[in-house]
């Protein structure tokens, strides 16, 4: 299903994208980020500060390291301020960049079992699989940004994949 060097590579991917968002999102000011645009998170900066919260979550439960102490019914408002959030970003991207860089096959085995608040009860999932959802969610929720910084006036750069320059990070 997945390997380590496509965990690599999404790795990269989210780093780049996370570049390219946090860049467009600049050029706006802070009513504008936080201006409810009736999406699920409701404005640009809720979207972003539940994404970092779900990288952060998962991330936990990868790599044994820090997670949020909110559960996702506080995500959207777990990043308030603009410059401190946008540093949380950083440290997590390279954090992720330096998970999926470590690892190794076997690392991708087995099941993944974490009990889950959202679910209300324990889990047990293909690693595999987790991973993938890990990476998809990432991407589901850029483009969500993505679509309400457009709408905004600012303008995110490239999202294609194959067009990720060769040297990132």
């Amino acid at each position: 299903m997945i390997s380590p060097l496509w965990c690599g590579t999404m790795a990269r991917y989210n780093l780049w994208q996370n570049r390219s968002i946090l860049a467009a999102a600049d050029a706006l000011d802070d009513a504008a980020r936080r201006a409810d645009r009736g999406a699920f998170f409701g404005s640009i900066a809720g979207t972003l500060s539940h994404l970092l919260w779900g990288d952060l979550v998962w991330m936990g439960r990868f790599d044994g390291g820090p997670r949020p102490e909110v559960g996702i019914a506080g995500s959207a408002a777990l990043f308030p301020d603009w410059d401190a959030y946008k540093s949380e970003r950083t440290a997590a991207d390279f954090r992720i960049l330096d998970w999926a860089t470590a690892l190794e096959p076997f690392d991708l085995a087995g099941d993944l079992v974490w009990m889950s608040a959202a679910a209300g009860r324990e889990v047990r999932k293909a690693r595999v699989l987790c991973v993938a959802h890990f990476f998809n969610h990432q991407t589901h929720h850029r483009g969500q940004v993505h679509a309400m910084l457009t709408a905004a006036g600012a303008r995110p750069g490239d999202t294609d994949l194959f067009l990720m320059p060769d040297n990132i990070p």
